[in-house]
């Protein structure tokens, strides 16, 4: 029996890469936007880039504290990130600066704070985990096809 909290990462990242794809065309009600800085290339924000970029940090929140409490854990969260920044920047550097800054805010947040892995430590990778649980259902829920 594969164990819930292994298996967990691996859902969200595939749910969220499976649905990206399908809200991630942009379309003719959103304005296109010149991100400062990047020489003529127009961004197309998306509706859901609030909580893509919450995600990624929960991301690597729960990257940094499951290595932390689990080093022979599988990496699936830093995997799924990475498949999240493939399928969602596509040809959009600056949006994929975002989303990795995100991510290793996230990362560095804990960081600063836990050396050991302690209860605590392991009470907030499971509230985080939840919460990037439930945030990826809703940006499918929502945006997805």
């Amino acid at each position: 029996m594969i164990h819930r909290r292994l298996i967990d990462p691996l859902l969200i990242c595939a749910a969220l890469v499976a649905a990206v794809p399908a809200f991630a065309q942009p379309t003719a009600t959103v304005p296109t936007v010149q991100a400062p800085g990047n020489d003529g290339e127009a961004e197309r924000p998306t509706p859901y880039d609030e909580q893509l970029s919450r995600l990624a940090e929960i991301l690597g929140s729960i990257n940094y504290l499951r290595n932390l409490c689990n080093p022979k854990a599988e990496d699936g969260w830093r995997t799924g990130m990475q498949q999240l920044l493939d399928t969602e920047t596509k040809n959009e550097p600056k949006r994929r600066e975002r989303l990795t800054a995100a991510f290793n805010r996230g990362y560095r947040s804990f960081a600063s704070v836990y050396t050991n892995c302690t209860p605590q430590a392991v009470v907030a990778e499971e509230r985080y985990r939840n919460e990037g649980a439930t945030l990826a259902t809703e940006i499918t829920a929502r945006f997805g096809n």
